[in-house]
């Protein structure tokens, strides 16, 4: 019970902190390698329904160097609509940076597993002590039976 009380908010918090640090280490990672550019796109892109589709885009680099790239965007798009594109340091296009929100849930989500696994490995550890310890007892009473039941069974029989 004392590894569970103690235990399981020590490991919730730890390790909870530690994925939290972790994420937010790539968050500012991310957010140093990526920015946005206006694209413009080269064709329509169909379609009607929710889901962004890959589209090839074209823009200009800070260098004056025109680039292409395949980038997500709302459906129902007309060719040369103006599009904001993430791309990396090289120019490549690539999603947006993860988020501080990113790494919070990340945190609480390892938190939560965490403290879910010792419960889960506290429960297993109490049910295993409880099951050698109902052995044991069951052992000794066969044995103390094994003693007493001779002489319940001979004051029955004439």
């Amino acid at each position: 019970m004392v590894v569970l009380v103690l235990g399981l908010p020590a490991a919730a918090v730890s390790t909870g902190m530690t994925a939290y640090e972790a994420s937010m280490d790539t968050v500012r990672a991310q957010a140093a390698e990526r920015h946005q550019v206006t694209a413009r796109l080269t064709s329509d892109v169909k379609g009607d329904d929710w889901a962004r589709r890959s589209a090839q885009v074209r823009w200009t680099d800070t260098h004056g160097v025109v680039r292409t790239g395949a980038a997500l965007v709302e459906p129902g798009t007309p060719k040369g609509a103006a599009v904001r594109v993430w791309v990396n340091r090289d120019g490549t296009p690539t999603g947006p940076p993860a988020s501080e929100l990113n790494a919070t849930t990340s945190g609480w989500l390892v938190g939560g597993m965490a403290a879910f696994g010792m419960a889960a490995g506290s429960g297993a550890a109490w049910a295993g002590v409880r099951l050698v310890l109902d052995r044991r007892r069951y052992a000794q009473w066969d044995a103390e039976w094994d003693v007493v039941e001779p002489r319940w069974s001979a004051r029955f029989h004439p």
